[in-house]
């Protein structure tokens, strides 16, 4: 049934782009991956950036504190180290490990060159009392490591 509810949950998500999804205590860690990495790979629809302050909203509130606001989140995005993740070709996410309120996440990314990249993805629960009270988000995103460069 998960399963299903997944398929519903992205072809919701195809066809409503415009609408900014919110961190819900229901979206389990490896779907806040999932809704970050689509909108990064259609960075642009349906506007400029769109993707990005989508990725945003699902950012933990402890990491936006090292990111800061989102136009610098932006800026951080379009660094060399980061900019692979626009407009991206195809990703997996691969389950490390899962805790309670931690789960560690290799996500493995081919670029709009086809190059291969592999980060790794921290995804936390709040814990502090709020509007995102049990909600899961991105704590962290390492640096990528190059896995396989393209010819």
């Amino acid at each position: 049934m998960k399963t299903f509810v997944f398929i519903i949950f992205f072809i919701y998500f195809d066809t409503v782009k415009a609408e900014i999804l919110k961190p819900n205590s229901s979206l389990e860690p490896d779907e806040v991956i999932s809704i970050q990495l689509l909108a990064l790979k259609n960075n642009n629809d349906p506007y400029k950036n769109a993707g990005i302050e989508q990725t945003w909203e699902f950012a933990h509130p402890t990491n936006k504190i090292f990111t800061g606001p989102l136009s610098n989140f932006i800026n951080m995005m379009y660094s060399d180290a980061y900019s692979i993740m626009l407009e991206h070709r195809q990703h997996e996410i691969v389950l490390v490990k899962i805790d309670t309120n931690i789960s560690y996440f290799f996500v493995e990314l081919m670029d709009k060159n086809n190059d291969m990249y592999g980060f790794q993805w921290i995804v936390e629960k709040v814990l502090i009392e709020g509007d995102f009270k049990d909600c899961w988000m991105t704590k962290g995103v390492s640096l990528p490591i190059l896995l396989n460069k393209s010819a």
